[in-house]
């Protein structure tokens, strides 16, 4: 009976380190040896403005005269033939272009929106007189993982100055399980996604607070690693089944 226990405890211990390769495989973005998040250095605010992409949907809004009838609307001063300009949305194609009324299709993929008003304005110069564009991307959003990849959310960005903490705060803050000291921030930056990393647990990390966040950032809480929960909830099906065994052994022993 001896040598049984002692098999079935270094079984148990066998398949549970085996078990464990599973534990925490949820966790995203770890670091390689060698290749670390960039610590210092860190942008306050974005390095460069939001270029747009395929799949945004954007809106403008057009007046003539240099946005003199947006001025008078909004004095309360009535113009004949001059209202509050509309606002639609447009999708931006796979192709990078968007089709927009009387213009046609334009190529906005990579542009500013500075660039992009610039050029609806010379646009629409050819029908309207000095017209004056307001071009918004409306669908930008960041991307936020609270400590677990399973409770990931998507912030709709409302206005261009959303700040780090107010994102967060979005996404719910930071939970249980999340580190403050380990927050990572994806960007895209010239093509590829640079890693900022900050601590928000000591009063000195306040300052990351007020990092302006920008339209397809990621926003990674790094969680803890829960490994004696983990290795209990792989272990206990394997226990359950070698319990099950030892006690059908043990019956037939004693017939």
């Amino acid at each position: 009976m001896l040598i049984i226990n002692k098999l079935t405890l270094f079984t148990v211990a066998t398949l549970c380190l085996l078990s464990s390769c599973g534990i925490n495989s949820n966790l995203m973005f770890k670091e390689a040896k060698g290749v670390a998040a960039i610590t210092d250095s860190i942008p306050m605010s974005p390095k460069e403005d939001y270029r747009i992409a395929s799949d945004d949907r954007m809106s403008f809004t057009l007046s003539t005269n240099d946005g003199k009838g947006i001025i008078e609307s909004l004095s309360g001063i009535k113009t004949e033939g001059q209202g509050q300009p509309s606002e639609f949305q447009y999708t931006v194609r796979q192709s990078g272009v968007v089709e927009l009324p009387i213009v046609g299709d334009v190529m906005v993929k990579g542009m500013t929106i500075e660039e992009c008003e610039d050029t609806l304005q010379l646009l629409y110069a050819k029908e309207y007189q000095s017209p004056f564009i307001q071009v918004k991307i409306t669908n930008q959003r960041v991307i936020v993982f609270p400590g677990n990849g399973a409770d990931a959310k998507v912030v709709p960005l409302m206005n261009n100055n959303t700040t780090l903490m107010e994102a967060i705060a979005q996404a719910g803050g930071i939970p249980e399980r999340g580190k403050s000291k380990s927050i990572k921030l994806m960007r895209k930056e010239g093509g590829e996604r640079k890693v900022y990393r900050m601590d928000l647990s000591k009063i000195e990390g306040l300052k990351f607070a007020d990092m302006i966040v920008q339209g397809n950032d990621y926003i990674y809480i790094e969680p803890n690693a829960e490994l004696a929960k983990g290795v209990l909830k792989e272990a206990a099906p394997i226990v359950s089944i070698l319990s099950s065994a030892l006690i059908i052994f043990t019956v037939f022993r004693n017939l």
